[in-house]
Parts: C-alpha cells; sequence; structure tokens
C-alpha cells in the first residue's frame, strides 16, 4: 500500500504546476522532490553556470546598478534606477524597470516583466512571467505566464522563523524543509492586487485571487478565491 508521503510526492510534481517546457531551466526540479524543493537549489545552480554575459542588443541603462555575475540575453532592456545584483541571469527580451531590484539568486526566462519597485530574491520566473508594480517575491517559484497585481506581497517568512510548513487538506500540514518559502504559483495563475499570500502557499494552474485576498495553503488549479468586502454607506454629518 502506498504512504502518504507517496502520495504527497506526486501531488506535489513539478509538472502538476508548471510546463518545464517554458524555462530554459528545467534543471533545478531534476533533483526530484516536491515543486518547491528547487527553490533551494537556485543558489547553487547559478553558482555553478559560467556563461555570464551582456548581450550586445541588451539596453542597460547607464543610470542602473548591474553588479557581478549577471547575464543578460538578447533584448532584455534595464530601465534607469534598476539594481541589479549578480548572481542573476535574465532571459530574452525581459524588461527590469525603473526602480526594481534584483537581489541575487534570481533566474527569470524570456518576455518576464520584473517591474517598477519591485524587489526579487533567490527565485524563478518561468517565461511570460508578469510582475510588474510594487510586489516582493522572495523564495518563490512563478509559472508561465503567472501575473501579480501591483502591490501583491509573496511572504517568505514564518513570524517565528521556524520551518514553513504546507497546508493541505483537512487542517494538516507537511513540512516544507525550508525556512524561507514564499510561493509556487502555477502556470497562468493570477494574482489581484494588494493581496497577501503567506508562506509555503501553493497556488495552482490558471487559478484567479480577488484583489485583496488574504491566502495560505494549497488551492488546487481553476479555481478562484473571492474577497467580499462589507460596505455601509451613510449620511455625512456636519
Amino acid at each position: 500500500m502506498e504512504g502518504r508521503e507517496g502520495r504527497e510526492d506526486r501531488r506535489f510534481a513539478p509538472e502538476a504546476f508548471l510546463d518545464l517546457d517554458r524555462t530554459a531551466h528545467a534543471a533545478l526540479f531534476a533533483g526530484g522532490g516536491p515543486v518547491w524543493s528547487a527553490i533551494g537549489r537556485i543558489a547553487s545552480y547559478l553558482d555553478a553556470e559560467e556563461g555570464y554575459s551582456v548581450s550586445g542588443s541588451a539596453s542597460v541603462s547607464g543610470r542602473a546598478h548591474v553588479g557581478a555575475r549577471v547575464h543578460f540575453a538578447d533584448g532584455v532592456k534595464v530601465e534607469p534606477g534598476a539594481v541589479v545584483e549578480g548572481p542573476a541571469w535574465i532571459g530574452a527580451g525581459s524588461v527590469i524597470r525603473a526602480g526594481a531590484y534584483i537581489r541575487g539568486n534570481v533566474i527569470a526566462g524570456a518576455g518576464c516583466v520584473l517591474g517598477n519597485s519591485c524587489e526579487f530574491k533567490n527565485c524563478l520566473l518561468f517565461d511570460g512571467c508578469q510582475v510588474p508594480h510594487f510586489n516582493y517575491v522572495g523564495d518563490s517559484i512563478l509559472g508561465h505566464r503567472a501575473h501579480l497585481g501591483a502591490g501583491v506581497v509573496l511572504s517568505n517568512v514564518r513570524l517565528d522563523h521556524a520551518e514553513v510548513q504546507v497546508r493541505i487538506d483537512g487542517g494538516d500540514s507537511i513540512g516544507s524543509g525550508l525556512r524561507k518559502f514564499g510561493a509556487v504559483l502555477g502556470d497562468g495563475a493570477e494574482v489581484g492586487c494588494n493581496s497577501v499570500i503567506n508562506p509555503g502557499s501553493v497556488i495552482g494552474r490558471r487559478c484567479v485571487l480577488y484583489p485583496g485576498s488574504l491566502w495560505n495553503g494549497v488551492l488546487a488549479e481553476d479555481h478562484l478565491v473571492k474577497v467580499r468586502q462589507v460596505q455601509e454607506i451613510v449620511a455625512r454629518r456636519g
């Protein structure tokens, strides 16, 4: 009889959330384990990389700061005021907008948007991922064409700094093996403006979370998280 661990391994296999053909870095998932295991491999993966270079077709503003061990593929655009600390690997045609802060150990695929006043660290963005305005993405994986609305925060550390747990059905949880783990967003997932995604959240393909969501746990693919706000309208006095 198959145990719970085996069932959970299949449930959280990378292929259940991500099209591995939509990243040039599928080797991050070759070590096995649940989809979030790749988060703990990003640093060593980039440390082993020897091909850091800036393409001649990349457009890098002279008012951007670019550190050592940074790779910009063809057509990358880096706007004024952006800070890119290595190691970082940015795919073809991606845009790093003004005020973005790339803190290191960041991999972005082709055609990504790393937006204004956004902060990124130890994360993997699949091709076509858009993180355009005032977002925090730490210790996370965002799938092909995943999108964050303005002000979305992927919180990556528990308040007690203990191992991040992944909450599953029935109120149970499983250990992630990581002290820092934000979220995994499956391909095409959308998170509405000013939402907070708590540590250890795993969101399936094509899910939509309404603006202002506070989410913690696992959300199966093709689901909506609706937020209903109660409002009271009263006449102004005086």
